[in-house]
């Protein structure tokens, strides 16, 4: 219970169920803030009816965000008005850049991970951290843009080590003393068995403001689940989007099946629809991710090809923030078609393969085809990983939406993509894994 002040901390030796500790917290919210810093456009976190809501500058502020750097103009005009960074990383034209489109920015705090051997029962590194953070809140704290601080980004791993959160609860008390004008954040990869983690959260970090929760898969049914869990803070959905690589189905040999942009995009505005808009506690949300990585495939997270087309989720969350698609909108890519038995395929085979592709606009659409081979740099937490080997040698021919191409001669695990442009800025991704080997 160390870190916890005196006043809440009593409540849960007395036994003080999520209820009180609740309204402990509501009634800290109540309490005038401090003068905020000259520059800074001062935020809080207020009570409103059952829940809460974000003010900034005094007005209500639900934030339609999403996680990344990129297109930054793009996300303006398809009416969002945040983004959420998770470091320090060329913060400052960041800062700018938001600021001249009318976006805030969630800045990200880079806090240790034990996975990476970070020690938190390590009190000089611990110390080093806050001090680190410090100086990083001193020099950005004016800023018009920021509008709140994200302290690390999943450190908690199963939720089990209460030095984990007690260090960000020290964290918070620093920031708060250093700037009063911005609220905290602590940011958690789902909320863990029967809304553990949620429940850890609640007890031992006071002073952090809102709970961050990154959630794919389990969207549609998080604010369900929190309510189960008791939990009565005021929260942030500051990941989500398709089912992660660790969430669907895998063929036989363990490749995961990614689904195409046009279920994706299916998967992004459900889940928004019945877990962010309307939920009394929710602050809002920030989508992931507004560019492009490689994490398990190239194209699996990201909203845009890396010459930067974008694809059916873009138009998804237009749609989600503004009640309006998009005048044009990226084809549609139900799937492709690959004529292999079980997904299996003999070394040097000739294939074939089709996309069911169309456009709802009726715009012409060019087809480009990849054989890629599987990743093998599968790194945790979204972690930097580098891209799958390219296979030019195995094309064949293209015509239309249908492709043919031959397997690659050494046994293993492949991929084929299949990009669909529309000429308009638009595309469409799928992908089919598949395993060269001997009959």
């Amino acid at each position: 219970m160390r870190g916890i002040p005196s006043d809440l901390r009593m409540l849960f030796w007395l036994g003080a169920g999520p209820a009180l500790a609740a309204a402990a917290f509501g009634a800290r919210l109540a309490q005038p803030a401090k003068a905020a810093p000259t520059g800074a456009v001062p935020v809080r976190v207020e009570r409103a009816g059952e829940g809460y809501r974000l003010l900034r500058d005094g007005k209500p502020y639900f934030v339609r965000g999403a996680g990344g750097t990129m297109y930054l103009d793009s996300l303006q005009a398809s009416g969002g008005n945040s983004i959420r960074t998770w470091g320090a990383d060329a913060l400052e034209p960041i800062l700018g850049r938001a600021q001249e489109l009318g976006l805030t920015v969630t800045v990200g705090i880079w806090l240790g991970q034990p996975r990476q051997g970070f020690n938190y029962g390590d009190a000089a590194q611990v110390n080093r951290q806050i001090e680190t953070a410090r100086g990083f809140i001193r020099r950005y704290r004016n800023h018009p843009a920021v509008l709140m601080w994200g302290l690390g980004n999943e450190m908690e791993a199963a939720g089990d080590d209460s030095r984990i959160w007690t260090a960000v609860n020290d964290l918070a008390k620093m920031a708060k003393q250093e700037d009063p004008a911005h609220p905290t954040m602590t940011v958690i990869a789902e909320i863990g068995e029967s809304g553990k983690k949620a429940r850890q959260f609640s007890a031992l970090c006071p002073d952090v403001d809102v709970l961050g929760i990154n959630s794919y898969a389990g969207l549609g049914s998080l604010s369900k689940r929190l309510k189960e869990a008791e939990f009565r803070r005021p929260y942030v959905v500051t990941e989500f989007g398709p089912a992660g690589h660790w969430e669907v189905a895998k063929t036989a040999w363990g490749a995961p099946v990614e689904p195409t942009s046009t279920k994706k995009a299916e998967t992004y505005l459900a889940n928004y629809q019945a877990a962010v808009q309307g939920q009394a506690a929710c602050l809002g949300a920030y989508v992931f991710l507004w560019g492009h990585k490689q994490e398990a495939t190239s194209t699996w997270f990201g909203m845009f090809l890396p010459s930067g087309e974008r694809t059916a989720p873009v138009d998804a969350m237009t749609f989600a923030w503004t009640g309006k698609w998009p005048e044009n909108r990226a084809p549609e890519l139900p799937r492709v078609e690959l004529a292999a038995t079980g997904g299996k395929v003999a070394p040097a085979a000739l294939m074939t393969a089709h996309a069911a592709a169309k456009d709802p606009d009726g715009d012409p659409l060019v087809c480009r085809w990849e054989v890629r081979s599987e990743s093998t740099d599968r790194r945790e937490g979204g972690d930097r990983e580098a891209e799958p080997a390219v296979h030019p040698e195995a094309f064949v021919e293209a015509k239309g939406l249908d492709f043919t191409f031959r397997a690659p001669k050494r046994e293993g695990a492949y991929r084929l993509f299949c990009y669909v442009y529309d000429g308009k800025g638009h595309a469409a991704t799928a992908n089919i894994p598949f395993l060269v080997a001997k009959p």
